[in-house]
C-alpha cells in the first residue's frame, strides 16, 4: 500500500472562483456539468479543479470522491444538509465508507476496508445500495450530511489521497 499522504502545509484557503467551483463540486456536478452551469470551458473549469486539487493537497490522480472529502473535512465548502435519515451501516461498511472518501486507488481503498481486492466491486455496490448513493461521490457527500465522516474523524485519520 502506498503509503499515506501528511503534510504539515496548511491548506491554502480557496479564491472566491475556485470556491465556487469548489461549491459545485460539493453538490456532485462534473466538470462538464459546472462548465455548462457556469457559462465557463471545460478546459478552464479542469484546470480550477486542479487547483482547487493542489490547495488541498491531494495527488494528481485524486478521484473526486477525495476531493469533495477534503472539501467538507478542511471547511472549504459548507456541509450538506441531509434529506433523509443516515441508514444503518455497520461497522464493515463505514471503514469502506472512510476508505473511499480517504483513498483513490481501489487497491488502497480495499486495504483500508480490509477487503479482498476481489470482493471490493461488490461491497461498494451495496454501500451505495443501502445508501441510495448513485456512485461514490454522492456517498461521500451523503455521508457528510449525516454526519459520518465528521470533521473531527478526518483530521484524526488525514490519511490523505493515497494513488
Amino acid at each position: 500500500m502506498t503509503p499515506p499522504v501528511t503534510t504539515s502545509a496548511p491548506i491554502t484557503p480557496l479564491t472566491p472562483t475556485l470556491q465556487r467551483v469548489a461549491q459545485h463540486l460539493a453538490t456532485g456536478l462534473t466538470a462538464q456539468e459546472i462548465a455548462t452551469q457556469t457559462a465557463l470551458s471545460p478546459v478552464t473549469i479542469r484546470q480550477y479543479i486542479r487547483d482547487i486539487r493542489e490547495s488541498l493537497h491531494c495527488p494528481p490522480r485524486c478521484k473526486p470522491p477525495v476531493i469533495v472529502h477534503r472539501l467538507f473535512a478542511d471547511q472549504q465548502v459548507a456541509p450538506p444538509t441531509a434529506d433523509r435519515p443516515a441508514p444503518t451501516l455497520s461497522p464493515d461498511e463505514l471503514l469502506l465508507l472512510r476508505a473511499v472518501a480517504e483513498h483513490s486507488d481501489a487497491r488502497n481503498i480495499a486495504v483500508a476496508a480490509k477487503l479482498a481486492p476481489a470482493d471490493l466491486r461488490a461491497a461498494l455496490d451495496q454501500l451505495l445500495a443501502d445508501t441510495g448513493a448513485q456512485d461514490t461521490t454522492h456517498l461521500v457527500i451523503l455521508a457528510h450530511g449525516w454526519n459520518l465522516l465528521t470533521v473531527k474523524q478526518a483530521h484524526a485519520t488525514r490519511s490523505g489521497a493515497n494513488q
